[in-house]
């Protein structure tokens, strides 16, 4: 079977982190002893050194992990710009596509579009967006800028809003769920976060826009999330603490095998209709940020796209 190489350049903010946990953030989905395995027997680097599990990765290092030449799976080929002045880049990306390479898309991914898209430039995003998310994804146009925009996001002087579409009902038009998480194994999905006090703290806060009935009944709202923290998976997580979960959620709904047979390619005709939707309900709707080379705050937003609002329109 023919061979591909999925290439990876390492971030800056990944600098000296042991080159397995490095790729093992990139690939949740394996264990770490199935990575330092490829590492051993899988990746290639023009370095002149033979990368082990241990090997401390820098900012710019290349190498390509070898796979098997499966189809890539189909994702979005394009996006919305909201936002370009050659400096600061913020784009509209689709639910399913993803942002950076992993062992599952290489080329189907924002970074290999963005490469073909602005050929003179090099855009880095500053930060993480899932690729079932849809909405405001911000990038520098130069390695200057992108970091300087990370800068802004650890300082906590970015402003994120999120649209979510949630099961169930929430007690109040506004709430706060204030809990540390962290990954920790205790559950059958490895990428799964969870509330524990060991955990990094966490808190988002959550305002009710809406509430209306799904066809069968079920109680759905239209809920504002505001993260002050940049947790992975904060916001579903914080739902699930809270009872609630997102429409079409594999991981945090009501059943988080679903997300195991999703993998799998095993899903069944109650899955499906269990998740209502074929992506999480969630949508990166406003983004408040200072410009990477003025420092003048700029407010952006992206309409709720078609699939999450057709579905909030069928709500009653």
């Amino acid at each position: 079977m023919p061979v591909v190489r999925v290439p990876f350049t390492v971030e800056p903010n990944y600098a000296g982190w042991r080159l397995d946990r490095y790729l093992q953030e990139k690939i949740r989905r394996l264990s770490r002893e199935r990575i330092q395995r490829l590492i051993e027997t899988r990746v290639e680097h023009d370095g002149p050194r033979k990368l082990k599990p241990a090997t401390r990765v820098v900012a710019g290092m290349r190498f390509s992990l070898l796979k098997e030449a499966d189809p890539e799976p189909e994702t979005p080929m394009e996006f919305g710009v909201v936002f370009d002045d050659a400096r600061l880049l913020v784009v509209d990306k689709p639910a399913g596509l993803p942002v950076h390479p992993t062992a599952r898309y290489a080329e189907h991914t924002f970074t290999a579009l963005a490469r073909t898209a602005y050929p003179a430039r090099k855009v880095d995003p500053a930060h993480r967006i899932d690729r079932e998310t849809s909405g405001l994804l911000a990038c520098g146009c130069a390695p200057k800028f992108t970091r300087v925009l990370k800068a802004a996001f650890a300082a906590g002087r970015v402003e994120k809003t999120y649209l979510a579409l949630v099961e169930g009902e929430p007690g109040g038009d506004r709430f706060e769920v204030e809990a540390a998480l962290r990954l920790t194994g205790a559950s059958g999905v490895k990428v799964r976060m969870h509330v524990d006090p060991e955990g990094l703290p966490s808190r988002t806060d959550f305002e009710v826009l809406g509430r209306r009935r799904a066809s069968d009944g079920s109680p759905v709202s239209l809920v504002a999330c505001h993260p002050r923290t940049g947790r992975q998976h904060q916001i579903r997580a914080h739902l699930h603490h809270a009872g609630l979960h997102l429409v079409g959620d594999k991981i945090y709904g009501s059943d988080e095998m679903i997300f195991d047979r999703f993998t799998r390619r095993e899903m069944s005709d109650a899955d499906h209709a269990r998740l209502r939707l074929p992506r999480h309900a969630l949508h990166a709707w406003r983004l408040t940020l200072p410009h990477p080379e003025t420092g003048e705050r700029l407010s952006l937003e992206a309409a709720l796209p078609p699939d999450l609002q057709g579905f909030w329109d069928g709500c009653a």
